[in-house]
C-alpha cells in the first residue's frame, strides 16, 4: 500500500509541477518521506532521517522537506514542533493534496499540516497512473474497521471504505489499454470490499474479482492483503471458477494461539482459520499459503509460541513475514503488561522464521523440474543482461532471454532454487498467450 501511494505522489508532483524523480537528494527540489507506523522501528527511521536531511536543507533552503503517511497522520503537528524544518505534513488520505500544500507553503513560507479523512475525494482526485511495465497496484479500498488491540492503522488511515465498483472497473480497463497484463487489487483488508454506492450486498469482492476477470487484456488478478474474517464462501469458489485469478493468497494469521487471537481482537480461532484454507486447497489443491505472524505478543506463553509453530506445521505456509511484537501508542495493546522479554521475543522469532524459510525452501525445490508460465517484468536485479518475472504463485524467476520478452508471458522451466528466486530457462523465445 505504501509503495502504491508513494507512486501515486511521483504521479500528482509530475502532473502539477512537472517533478521528475531524483536518486540524489541533492538534486531534489522537493523530497517527500512516505512513512509507515505499523512497527517501532519504522516510526523511528522517520525522525532519523529527518535529522540528515537538516544539514541538506540548510545548503538548500528552497529544499521543501514533506512528511506523509502513517507517521504523519498520528504525529500531525508534533513533527514540525520536533523538526521546524519540516514544510508539509499529509496523512494518507490527503496524499492528493500534496500539489495544494506545495504550492500553499512557498505562498505563505508556513508549515502546511493536513492530516484529515476525507474519504474517497483522495480517488477522484489522482490522476490516471503512468505506466511503466505490464503489471500495476490498483487501490480498491483504504481503512481499516477491524480495530485488532496492536494495530494503528485504523487510527492513522481511518474506516473502511470502498471505491465504487464504476471506478475500479474504469481504472484497469484504461491500464489494460496501455499494456499492462497483470493487476494486484490493494486494501487494508481488500476482501472487505463491497460496493457501497449500489448497497447491493451481492457486489463483494468476489464480484469485483469476477468483473474484473472479464476485462480484455488483463490475464493475471492478485490481491493483497486480505482478511480471514471476510474470506468468504463466494471467495473461496471464485478462486475454483475465475482461471485469471493466481494461485496464491496472502492471508496473516498473526497466531496459532486462541487465547493470543482473541487477546489480539482478530475475530477467528486457529481451527477457523485452518478451515478457510482445507476449503481453498479442496478447490485449488496447488494453491499457495503466504501469511503474517507477531511473536512475543504481550501475555504470549510457551505453549502459545508451540501453538504457532504447530499450525505452521499443519498449513504449510509458502513464505511468511515474522514480526516481534512492539507497542504502539494509542492502540489497546500498549496498555497489556508486555511481560516476554526481549532474549525470549528474539528466540521465537529466529525458530519461526526458520520453520517458515524451510517450508518455503521445499516448496522452491519441488518446483524445479516443472515449467511455470512466467510475466516478464524487466530486466534481473544483480544481472541485468537477463531477465526476470513472476510466476503464477508470486516466485521471482530469473533466466537468460532476449529483452523483446519484457512485458509479455513465457514459459520457462524451473532449473535450480536460489535463496529468494528461482533459476530458469526459457522453452521458446516466443510469447505466449494466456
Amino acid at each position: 500500500m505504501n509503495a502504491y501511494d508513494s507512486e501515486k505522489m511521483a504521479d500528482l508532483l509530475y502532473a502539477s509541477h512537472g517533478l521528475e524523480k531524483t536518486e540524489h537528494a541533492e538534486e531534489a527540489d522537493v523530497i517527500v518521506l512516505n512513512t509507515c507506523s505499523v512497527r517501532e522501528k519504522a516510526q523511528e527511521k522517520v525522525f532519523s532521517d529527518l535529522g540528515r536531511l537538516a544539514e541538506l536543507k540548510l545548503e538548500k533552503p528552497h529544499l521543501v522537506i514533506a512528511v506523509g503517511g502513517c507517521v504523519a497522520s498520528q504525529e500531525g503537528e508534533a513533527i514540525v514542533a520536533r523538526a521546524p524544518y519540516v514544510d508539509l505534513v499529509f496523512g494518507p488520505q490527503t496524499l492528493h493534496r500534496l500539489p495544494a500544500l506545495l504550492d500553499e507553503r512557498r505562498r505563505s513560507g508556513r508549515a502546511q499540516v493536513d492530516i484529515s479523512f476525507p474519504e474517497i475525494e483522495k480517488f477522484d482526485a489522482l490522476p490516471p497512473a503512468r505506466v511503466e511495465g505490464p503489471t500495476a497496484f490498483v487501490s480498491i479500498m483504504e481503512g481499516c474497521s477491524k480495530y485488532c488491540s496492536f494495530c494503528v492503522v485504523p487510527y492513522t488511515r481511518g474506516e473502511e471504505f470502498s471505491r465504487p465498483i464504476a471506478d475500479v472497473l474504469r481504472e484497469i480497463t484504461d491500464l489494460a489499454a496501455r499494456g499492462v497484463k497483470e493487476v494486484t487489487l490493494l486494501g487494508q483488508n481488500v476482501n472487505a470490499w463491497l460496493d457501497m454506492d449500489s448497497g447491493d450486498e451481492d457486489l463483494d469482492f468476489a464480484a469485483l474479482l469476477e468483473a474484473v476477470s472479464a476485462i480484455p487484456g488483463i490475464a493475471r488478478i492478485r490481491y493483497t492483503t486480505s482478511h480471514p474474517l471476510e474470506f468468504t464462501q463466494r471467495l473461496i469458489e471464485a478462486h475454483a471458477r475465475l482461471p485469471k485469478l493466481v494461485g496464491q493468497v496472502h492471508l496473516p494469521v498473526q497466531s496459532g494461539s486462541d487465547p493470543i487471537l482473541q487477546a489480539m481482537k482478530r475475530g477467528y480461532t486457529a481451527l477457523e482459520y485452518k478451515s478457510i484454507i482445507r476449503r481453498l486447497r479442496a478447490v485449488c489443491p496447488q494453491i499457495s499459503i503466504s501469511s503474517d505472524f507477531i511473536v512475543g505478543f504481550p501475555g504470549e506463553t510457551a505453549a502459545d509460541f508451540a501453538a504457532t509453530l504447530k499450525l505452521i506445521d499443519e498449513v504449510g505456509f509458502d513464505g511468511s513475514y515474522g514480526f516481534i511484537y512492539s507497542a504502539r501508542p494509542g492502540t489497546p495493546a500498549a496498555e497489556l503488561p508486555d511481560n516476554v522479554d526481549a532474549a525470549t521475543k528474539l528466540s521465537r522469532l529466529q525458530q519461526l522464521l526458520a520453520k517458515t524459510d524451510a517450508e518455503a525452501a521445499r516448496v522452491a525445490q519441488a518446483m524445479v523440474g516443472t515449467r511455470q508460465r512466467v510475466l516478464v517484468d524487466g530486466h534481473a536485479k544483480r544481472d541485468t543482461a537477463e531477465l526476470r518475472g513472476r510466476t503464477d504463485n508470486n516466485r521471482v524467476v530469473n533466466f537468460p532471454g532476449s529483452s523483446r520478452l519484457i512485458g509479455h508471458f513465457v514459459d520457462v522451466t524451473i532449473t535450480a532454487t536460489a535463496h529468494y528466486s528461482l533459476r530458469g530457462e526459457v522453452v521458446t523465445e516466443e510469447p505466449v498467450t494466456t
